[in-house]
C-alpha cells in the first residue's frame, strides 16, 4: 500500500539511526599458503557478523582492511550479508624469501550506506600465515672438488666428509637425506651425512690414487643437478722390501750379460742393520734337461767336451742302423733334445754288433735321468741298463737301477781261480733319484772302487754288498735299456707258461718308469771330472757384472750349475750395489725361448738378534726372446755330366765340388728387417742316394778319412748314401762334402745317378734345403753331345766376365745371323755344303766308334785310370770354351769348314786318348795323331785371330 512504502522509505532515510553495533570477528586466526599460490586457508575461516542485522547496510560487511608492514594479502568479501571473506596474496609469495608473516586484521560493516562515512568497524584480530615450500631447488655441494690422502694397508673410519645444501627453505626439502658413489667398482663406501671410508686395505703399488664421483639427495629425493669428484691419494708406508725392480725382463739372443734388476735396493726404514744375505735363483726345470744346454747329439758334445773315443750311445736317434730305438717313446718338443720316455711297459735290446765288448777293471756309465716315485705302485727295481744271461739263465753280470729311490749298480766278476767274497753292488741313496727333476749321473768304475757324480759333484756309495764271482758258462748275453732280459724262468713260471701253451719264457722284467737321455758306455777307460763338467753344464744361468766394482766387504758365491746365486754384505749400499750388477746370461747361439723364473729371498740381521725384518721374497721372470732363426742354404750345380772314363778313375768323380753352405737371418731394424749372413756350427750332412740304391758290386760313394783329419768330423756310408757328422763350421762341412767322391767302374749300364742332399743344425731344429744333383755319363756313343758345345746348359759352365770378349762373342754372333739366308731361300751351293759336311761326319764317327772298341778290349784297368785324368783335364776345357766360329766364304758362312773342324778336333781328341792306352799301334798312326795335335793348336791360334779381328 502507499502508506506502507512510504514507512519503508522513512526508515530507509533515518538508518543511521538504527547503526548501532560494531562488526564481530575472531581475535586471532592461522592460515597456510603455499609458495607461488594465491590462495590462503585460514583457521577459523574469515567471517564478520554484525548484531544490526537485517537493517540494510548497518547489518552488512563491507569491507576487510590488513594493517602491517608490506603484508602481502588482501582479504575480499564474499558475502555482504553472512560477511564471509577470503584472504588471498597479492602478490608471489616466496618460502626462500620470508616463510610466515603476522599482521592485523579488521571488518568494517556498511554502515549509512556504500561511502563508507559511517561505518564501523570491528576489533583488531591478529592473523599468522605459514608458508608451506614447493621442492624447486636441486642439492648443490659446497666444494666443487674433494681432495684426500690415505696411508696404504690402513681402514679408515672416515676419510673426509663431503657436505651438500639445498635452496629450498623447508626441512623436508632444505636437508640432504642420502649421499651415494656414482662410481662403480671402487673400495670406498659413504654414509648419510657424507663420510667416506674404504672398505678394503688399499695398495700404493696396485693403485696411488683413486677419483670416484659423488651425488646427493634431498628429503624430497631430489637428486644433486651436478655430481662432485673425490680424489683419494694413496701413500706408502715404510715397509721392509726390494723395491724398484720389474717383474719382467726380456732377453734377446745373441746379446751376452743382460742386468736383471739395474734400479733395485733394499728399504730398510732406516732399522740398524748389522748384515744382509740374499739368494737369487733361476729356475730351468721347465726346459729340455733341466736347463738351455747344447742338444748335439751324444757323440758330438763327447767330441766338444774332449772325451775320449771309444763310447758307445745306447740311445741314439732311431736310424736305419740303430733302429733298436724306435719303438721307444720320445719326450717330444723339448728343443731338439733326444729325450726317453719309460712308463714301465717299455724296453729295447742292443743289439750284439753294438754291445761294448770286454769291460775291463775301467769303465764307464753315464746317462741323464729324470726319476721319481710311482703313486700306487710297489716300490720295485726299476732298471735302467741290464746286461743278462739271453737264454737259460737269469745271471745279472751287471745292471743299473733304482729301488726305493736308492741308486743300485751290479757288477758280477767271473770266476777265477780264487773263489772269494767280491764287492758287488753299491748302493747310493740322494734326494736327486726321486725329485722328478733332471740329472747328470755318470758312474767310474775302477774295480773294486766305484765312484758316482751326479751333476759333477762325487758321492761314495753308502753300501757296498759282496757277492760270488759268476761262474764260466758258454751263455750269451743280452744288453737291454729300460728293463732287464730275463732268460730262463723258475719252476713256478714254466707252469704257468705250459698251462697256457706258451713254451716261451724269455721275457723282459723290472720295468723303469721315467726319463732317460745320453746313456752311453766308454770301456777301458773312466771319465775325468773336467769332461764330466763340461757335458752337464748349463748354457745358461745368472751372472755379476764388474766384479772389480764390487765392494770388499761383499761376498758372493754360485752353485755349480750357476742357477743360484747367494750375496752376502754387512753394509746396505754395498748390498743395492751388488744386486744391480746380477744379471741374466746365455751363451746358446739359439737358445729356447719361453720364461725363466726368479725367485729372491733376504735375510736381514740386527745387532743382537738373529733377524729383526721381514723381507717379502720377490718373484720376476725372465723372458728369453724367440731367436732369429737361420736358413741354412745350399747351392751349386745341381747337374754334373762326366765321360764314363772320369766314373772308372781310381778318384771318380766329385760330385759336391763346386758346393757353397750359406746360413743367413732376418734382423729387423728401423726399415722394417734386414738380411744378414750369420756363421754357426753344423752337426750333420746326410748325402742320399735317390731311386734304386749303390750297387757295392759295380758302385760306390765315399769320403775319404784323411779329409776327416784336423776336424771335429766323422762319417759313415752305406748303400743309401753317406752321413758326415759332428759339431763343426759350416766351412769344414763345406771342405769335407767337396771330397765327397762317386765312383762307377762299371759304368756302359748307367745313365745317371741322383742324390739328395741335406745338412742340419742342434740335431734337426734348424735343416737345409734338399740339394738334389744329377750325375751324368758321357757315353762315346753319342758324340753330337760333343759336337755343339751351345748345347750345354749354362749352370755347367763357368762364365767369363771380360768385356772384350763378351764384345767380340756378340759381334759374331750377329755376324752370324745376318749371314744366314731367309727360311726358305737357301741358295743350292749351301745346300750341296751341307750335305757333303753330313757324309763326312757320318764316315769319322763310323772310324771312331771303331777305335774306341778295339781299345776298351784291348786297354788295362790301369791305362784306364791315366786315361781319367787326362780326359777330365779335356773335358773341362771342352766345357769352358762356346765355339762359334764366324767363318766367311764369298759373303757366306762357310758351314762346311766350322763343321768339319769342330767334329774333326772332338772325334781326334777321342782318337789321341784311346791311341796313348795301345803301346802297339804303328808308327803312322803316331805320326797322324801328331800331325792332328798340330792341326788343333793352328785352329786355336786362327780362331784367336779371328776374333781380334773383329
Amino acid at each position: 500500500s502507499p502508506d506502507l512504502s512510504i514507512t519503508l522509505l522513512a526508515g530507509w532515510l533515518h538508518a543511521p539511526c538504527f547503526n548501532k553495533h560494531k562488526p564481530w570477528i575472531e581475535t586471532s586466526y592461522h592460515g597456510v599458503i603455499t609458495e607461488n599460490m594465491d590462495m590462503v586457508l585460514l583457521d577459523p575461516p574469515l567471517v564478520a557478523l554484525d548484531k544490526d542485522a537485517p537493517v540494510p547496510y548497518a547489518g552488512e560487511i563491507c569491507a576487510f582492511k590488513i594493517y602491517g608492514q608490506d603484508a602481502p594479502f588482501e582479504a575480499v568479501v564474499l558475502n555482504r550479508t553472512s560477511g564471509e571473506g577470503v584472504l588471498r596474496a597479492s602478490s608471489p609469495v616466496d618460502c626462500e624469501s620470508q616463510k610466515e608473516y603476522t599482521f592485523i586484521i579488521q571488518a568494517y560493516d556498511c554502515g549509512a550506506g556504500p561511502s563508507g562515512a559511517d561505518w564501523k568497524k570491528s576489533h583488531k584480530a591478529v592473523v599468522h600465515i605459514q608458508v608451506d615450500d614447493v621442492n624447486e631447488f636441486c642439492p648443490v655441494f659446497r666444494e666443487p672438488l674433494y681432495k684426500a690422502s690415505v696411508t696404504e694397508g690402513k681402514i679408515y673410519d672416515s676419510i673426509l666428509q663431503v657436505e651438500a645444501w639445498d635452496q629450498d627453505c623447508s626441512p623436508q626439502y632444505s636437508q640432504i637425506c642420502n649421499y651415494e658413489i656414482v662410481t662403480a667398482g671402487t673400495p670406498f663406501a659413504i654414509d648419510r651425512n657424507g663420510n667416506i671410508r674404504n672398505t678394503e686395505r688399499l695398495s700404493y703399488d696396485k693403485q696411488q690414487s683413486s677419483k670416484i664421483m659423488v651425488t646427493a639427495f634431498d628429503c624430497g629425493q631430489k637428486r644433486a643437478k651436478e655430481d662432485v669428484a673425490v680424489h683419494i691419494d694413496v701413500k706408502p708406508v715404510c715397509k721392509p722390501g726390494w723395491q724398484g725392480w720389474n717383474k719382467r725382463v726380456d732377453y734377446e739372443p745373441g746379446t751376452g750379460s743382460r742386468q736383471l734388476f739395474p734400479k733395485m735396493h733394499l728399504e730398510t726404514c732406516g732399522g740398524p742393520l748389522s748384515g744382509v744375505k740374499a739368494m737369487v735363483e733361476l729356475q730351468t726345470n721347465h726346459i729340455g734337461k733341466g736347463c738351455d744346454r747344447e742338444t748335439y747329439s751324444e757323440n758330438s758334445l763327447q767330441k766338444l767336451c774332449g772325451a775320449a773315443s771309444g763310447s758307445t750311445d745306447l740311445l741314439p736317434a732311431p736310424s736305419s742302423s740303430s733302429n733298436w730305438t724306435a719303438p721307444l717313446l720320445t719326450d717330444s718338443g723339448r728343443d731338439s733334445d733326444l729325450i726317453y720316455r719309460f712308463d714301465g711297459h717299455q724296453a729295447a735290446n742292443v743289439p750284439d754288433h753294438v754291445v761294448p765288448q770286454n769291460l775291463t777293471d775301467q769303465f764307464t756309465i753315464a746317462t741323464w735321468m729324470k726319476h721319481g716315485p710311482s703313486p700306487g705302485l710297489r716300490a720295485e727295481k726299476e732298471t735302467l741298463l741290464c746286461n743278462s744271461d739271453k737264454t737259460e739263465m737269469n745271471r745279472h753280470h751287471y745292471s743299473l737301477y733304482v729301488h726305493n729311490c736308492r741308486l743300485v749298480f751290479l757288477l758280477r766278476r767271473d770266476f777265477t781261480q780264487v773263489d772269494t767274497f767280491r764287492p758287488a753292488e753299491f748302493h747310493w741313496k740322494l734326494e736327486q733319484i726321486c725329485d722328478k727333476e733332471w740329472h747328470y749321473y755318470v758312474i767310474n768304475v775302477e774295480f773294486p772302487a766305484v765312484t758316482l757324480f751326479v751333476d759333477g759333484v762325487t758321492y761314495e756309495p753308502y753300501l757296498v754288498t759282496d757277492d760270488w764271482p759268476i761262474h764260466t758258462a758258454k751263455i750269451d748275453t743280452q744288453l737291454t735299456v729300460g728293463a732287464c732280459w730275463q732268460g730262463g724262468c723258475d719252476a713256478n713260471i714254466v707252469v704257468i707258461y705250459k698251462q697256457k701253451g706258451d713254451s716261451r719264457t724269455p721275457r723282459f722284467t723290472q720295468y723303469f718308469r721315467g726319463s732317460l737321455s745320453g746313456l752311453t758306455i766308454r770301456p777301458g777307460r773312466i771319465e775325468t771330472q773336467k769332461v764330466i763338467s763340461c757335458l752337464q753344464a748349463c748354457k745358461e744361468g745368472l751372472d755379476i757384472n764388474s766384479l772389480e766394482s764390487l765392494a770388499k766387504d761383499i761376498k758372493f758365491h754360485f752353485n755349480p750349475a750357476q742357477s743360484v746365486l747367494v750375496v752376502e754384505g754387512e753394509d746396505l749400499d754395498s748390498i743395492n750395489t751388488a744386486m744391480t750388477k746380477v744379471s741374466y746370461i746365455n751363451s746358446r747361439q739359439f737358445p729356447t725361448p719361453g720364461l725363466r723364473r726368479l725367485h729372491i729371498t733376504t735375510t736381514v740381521q740386527c745387532f743382537g738378534e738373529d733377524t729383526c725384518l721381514s723381507i717379502p721374497d720377490i718373484k720376476s721372470v725372465v723372458m728369453v726372446l724367440p731367436p732369429s732363426e737361420p736358413r741354412i742354404t745350399i747351392t751349386g750345380s745341381n747337374r754334373l755330366v762326366r765321360p764314363a772314363s772320369d766314373l772308372r778313375g781310381p778318384l771318380g768323380v766329385a760330385p759336391f765340388k763346386e758346393l757353397h753352405i750359406t746360413s743367413t737371418v732376418m734382423k729387423a731394424d728401423s726399415f722394417g728387417g734386414c738380411v744378414m749372413e750369420v756363421m754357426h756350427n753344423l752337426d750333420y750332412c746326410d748325402v742320399l742316394v735317390i731311386g734304386e740304391e749303390l750297387n757295392p758290386e759295380r758302385e760306390s760313394l765315399e769320403i775319404h778319412h784323411s779329409v776327416l783329419l784336423g776336424k771335429h768330423l766323422d762319417a759313415t756310408n752305406s748303400t743309401s748314401g753317406i752321413s758326415i757328422y759332428g759339431v763343426d763350421s759350416m766351412a769344414h762341412y763345406e771342405q769335407a762334402l767337396r771330397q765327397v767322391r762317386y765312383r762307377n767302374w762299371r759304368p756302359a749300364t748307367l745313365s745317371e745317378r741322383r742324390l739328395r742332399l741335406t745338412c742340419s743344425e742342434l740335431n734337426g731344429r734348424y735343416t737345409s734345403n734338399e740339394f738334389n744333383l744329377e750325375v751324368s755319363v758321357l757315353h762315346h756313343s753319342a758324340p753330337v753331345e760333343h759336337v755343339n758345345h751351345m748345347a750345354v746348359e749354362p749352370q755347367y759352365m763357368r762364365p767369363v766376365h771380360h768385356p772384350l770378349m763378351i764384345h767380340t762373342l756378340n759381334t759374331h754372333i750377329s755376324f752370324f745371323a745376318s749371314s744366314l739366308p731367309p727360311p726358305g731361300a737357301a741358295p743350292p751351293a749351301a745346300t750341296a755344303v751341307i750335305v757333303v759336311c753330313i757324309a763326312a761326319l757320318v764316315v769319322i764317327v763310323v772310324i771312331g766308334v771303331y777305335r774306341i772298341h778295339a781299345t776298351h778290349q784291348e786297354g788295362s784297368r790301369e791305362d784306364d785310370d791315366d786315361e781319367a785324368k787326362d780326359t777330365e783335364e779335356d773335358w773341362d776345357n771342352s766345357a769352358l770354351n762356346i765355339t762359334v766360329n764366324p767363318m766367311e766364304v764369298g759373303g757366306h758362312f762357310n758351314f762346311t769348314q766350322a763343321c768339319d773342324e769342330e767334329v774333326t778336333e772332338e772325334v781326334h781328341e777321342e782318337e789321341e786318348e784311346e791311341e796313348e792306352q795301345n803301346s802297339d799301334e804303328d808308327g803312322g798312326e803316331e805320326k797322324e795323331r801328331e800331325e792332328v795335335k798340330e792341326r788343333k793348336q793352328m785352329g786355336k791360334l786362327e780362331w784367336d785371330s779371328c776374333s781380334i779381328t773383329y
